[in-house]
């Protein structure tokens, strides 16, 4: 089994990044903060003003270590990477499923119903947990229409009819996803549905930073079994976004990354004052709290959970590159269908 590889999250404004002999080295005003041996490392993560030296750069690019470079919110700006590889048959054989309509159709329907099982999954944990009634009565509610949601899937005739059914299960998702926070916590972090570039609320700011570690993750994987991480089945192909790496983390949504953020919150490890509302309302993460969250995605991402198709122990970081790997087999027709992960 592929050993997980730690990815270095730089975030300090005007660090500088750079190769020495067989290690990458961090200085911050000429000050040595960080120095690590390259073979530790899977992948280089920079927030915002962070100087890399084009000696790194092109040793990860030979070495196929991807170096991302994020504006300080977590937006995707830009990747440094070497040639393609991978299995150029296994890439004829992506396009070619991806221009069958009945392939893409399964396959979409398999993600939705992955997404949304798991979303189901979150919401029924957090019923179980609520200690009022009328929250736990609402969360129970917003289950069985996703519950119904995932029943529609099957007879969904086209790829906009599941694209309908997802965004409809999604705004009833996110509309009670507050309702698993503290009460206490609950006026600072209120949501109005879902918003992004940019988030118009500290909830949103949250979620959109977490998604683009788990974005970044999901196109990783992808890219390591050779797949294309642009030509996806649910999300439309458009040029410079990765439409399968937006695919495949549709299942790690809200398991991964929504209930690190109730979590984060919940325990009081960001609160209120670790946000800034800017000028035309956008709401910003103050730097240590981006360092917080890091944090705790990285420690998330060590945790085990038992894989229902494997019947073995992984940790949650592997399970992107365990989807991608079941996601290539079934592009080869070697699965019947892509399975997507489900939690218990």
């Amino acid at each position: 089994m592929r050993q997980i590889l730690n990815t270095l999250y730089v975030m300090t404004p005007n660090a500088y990044v750079h190769l020495e002999n067989e290690t990458l080295r961090v200085e911050v005003e000429g000050e040595k903060k960080l120095q690590v041996p390259l073979h530790h490392l899977g992948s280089v993560v920079c927030f915002g003003d962070v100087l890399v030296s084009p000696a790194l750069m092109h040793r990860c690019a030979q070495d196929g270590r991807s170096v991302v470079l994020l504006n300080r919110n977590g937006r995707f700006m830009a990747r440094v990477e070497g040639p393609v590889s991978g299995n150029i048959l296994l890439r004829q054989a992506q396009f070619r499923v991806a221009a069958d309509p009945a392939f893409a159709l399964d396959t979409a329907r398999s993600i939705v119903a992955g997404k949304l099982r798991n979303a189901r999954q979150v919401l029924l944990r957090g019923a179980r947990e609520a200690d009022d009634g009328e929250d736990r009565a609402a969360i129970e509610r917003a289950a069985d229409s996703l519950a119904a949601s995932i029943r529609a899937l099957p007879a969904a005739a086209n790829l906009d009819t599941v694209r309908g059914i997802e965004g409809e299960a999604a705004r009833t998702y996110f509309d009670n996803l507050t309702r698993l926070l503290r009460k206490d916590a609950r006026a600072a972090f209120a949501m109005n549905g879902r918003s992004r570039r940019p988030p118009r609320d500290r909830f949103n700011a949250l979620l959109s930073f977490v998604y683009s570690m788990v974005m970044n993750d999901c196109r990783s994987a992808l890219e390591s079994v050779g797949l294309d991480p642009q030509l996806g089945f649910l999300h439309a192909v458009r040029p410079g976004r990765a439409a399968l790496a937006l695919d495949l983390m549709e299942e790690f949504r809200a398991i991964l990354a929504d209930r690190l953020v109730l979590t984060l919150i919940n325990r009081g490890q960001v609160s209120e004052k670790d946000f800034e509302e800017r000028p035309g309302g956008a709401v910003h993460m103050q730097d240590d709290a981006r360092k917080t969250v890091v944090v705790a995605y990285q420690e998330r991402k060590q945790e085990e959970l038992t894989h229902p198709l494997l019947e073995s122990k992984a940790p949650f970081g592997l399970l992107p590159d365990l989807q991608a790997r079941f996601l290539a087999r079934t592009i080869r027709g070697e699965m019947e269908g892509y399975l997507p992960f489900l939690i218990k």
